[in-house]
């Protein structure tokens, strides 16, 4: 079998068992797995390859593109800022970026890009893919634009400009981006190896994704005036291989372009299933906490046409579309890919699986769902 370095608590010890088999298959080339209990690593597991050619391992410090699993960053920045008291939920966006008022957007509340339900769920033509990666250009467009259904009414997946909608309001009130104010504020003192906007000197640890199977939609027998159609062509051109550009790893892009691994991406999130502090850093208040599972939306998303249950900042348990997410005081989210993220606030654990091969499917996956299962069995030993 595939050799896994780290640690595995024996609890967990068929998580190991899963993650060796699926590198050994070929289901997954390079990966890592990570858990927390109250903050404390209990597994912190990794295997395979970090190139094609099988010539490179995967080490402890090897970093990928997570594409989505960056949102819950961008909602951690968010959420600190809330629990200091600069960021109201409820204060229109308009009010920390006046621009965002434009064309009917002024109705428009902080926790509508919280959770996917601002009527903005992607740039308006003309955009370009290169666009999304000039901030001042892409926020710009977003500030100008017209809404595309009537805010707070339903969700609908706001692809690649969710980080760029928190991010300009993170930049209004701080002074900093979205990736700065994350570095400086909370990768930082929690010593998370995870970042938004990847500095040049970390390049050589990046571990490229492998594109997964084409996405199952055929765009020619879409309305184009469709929420979907209009959120997936704007821009065009997001595929996987974008990943691979220095260009890209140097942008920001707070919804799509983290680089990291379990481990940091568990050493981040675990803050919210350790009661807002780990290791003597405080960033929320359990009452910031809560604010998360104040349920915005739930029904059939208007982009990615499957039921979906947001609250503030964070997917919720939706039994119907994601079924081995648990009920209770949980919040999640997932990449393209299928890397996914599950904070089981309830019960004090942080669950990441980060990969470099990518399967089909915008939410978690086959093998996430394998090693979310294993994990619970070992909890309910």
């Amino acid at each position: 079998m595939a050799e896994i370095s780290g640690f595995c608590d024996p609890k967990f010890i068929a998580m190991k068992d899963i993650l060796s088999r699926s590198i050994d298959s070929g289901e997954d080339l390079g990966a890592s797995v990570a858990v927390t209990i109250n903050g404390k690593f209990v597994v912190d597991m990794w295997g395979g390859w970090a190139d094609p050619e099988k010539k490179t391992p995967w080490n402890e410090d090897t970093i990928t593109n997570v594409w989505s699993t960056t949102k819950t960053m961008a909602a951690m920045c968010a959420l600190v800022l809330f629990d200091r008291g600069l960021l109201d939920f409820d204060a229109p966006v308009a009010k920390y970026w006046p621009e965002f008022a434009a064309n009917g957007k002024d109705k428009v509340l902080v926790r509508h890009i919280m959770s996917h339900t601002s009527g903005v769920s992607g740039w308006a033509q003309p955009v370009e893919f290169d666009d999304i990666l000039d901030w001042n250009k892409s926020t710009s467009i977003l500030a100008a634009q017209a809404l595309w259904w009537e805010p707070g009414t339903a969700s609908g997946y706001h692809a690649m400009n969710q980080g760029h909608l928190i991010g300009e309001v993170v930049r209004r009130i701080t002074g900093k981006s979205l990736g700065t104010f994350f570095k400086e504020e909370i990768a930082g003192p929690l010593g998370a190896d995870f970042h938004i906007g990847l500095d040049k000197s970390n390049f050589g640890r990046v571990s490229h994704v492998v594109p997964p199977p084409p996405m199952p939609f055929d765009f020619a027998t879409m309305d184009p005036e469709s929420v979907a159609i209009k959120t997936f062509t704007g821009p065009l051109g997001a595929d996987a291989t974008n990943t691979w550009t220095d260009k890209w790893k140097s942008a920001e892009v707070p919804a799509a372009n983290g680089h990291g691994n379990a481990k940091s991406v568990a050493r981040a999130q675990s803050i919210l299933t350790s009661g807002g502090e780990v290791d003597g850093v405080r960033l929320l208040s359990k009452s910031t906490i809560d604010q998360i599972f104040k349920e915005q939306s739930y029904g059939v998303d208007l982009v990615l046409g499957i039921p979906l249950r947001f609250g503030i900042g964070y997917g919720l348990p939706c039994a119907e579309t994601i079924p081995y997410i648990p009920e209770g005081k949980v919040c999640f989210w997932g990449g393209y890919g299928g890397s996914i993220i599950v904070n089981d606030v309830g019960r004090g654990v942080t669950i990441a699986y980060m990969m470099n091969k990518m399967e089909g499917g915008i939410i978690g996956g086959l093998r996430a769902e394998a090693l979310l299962n294993a994990a619970y069995a070992g909890l309910d030993a």
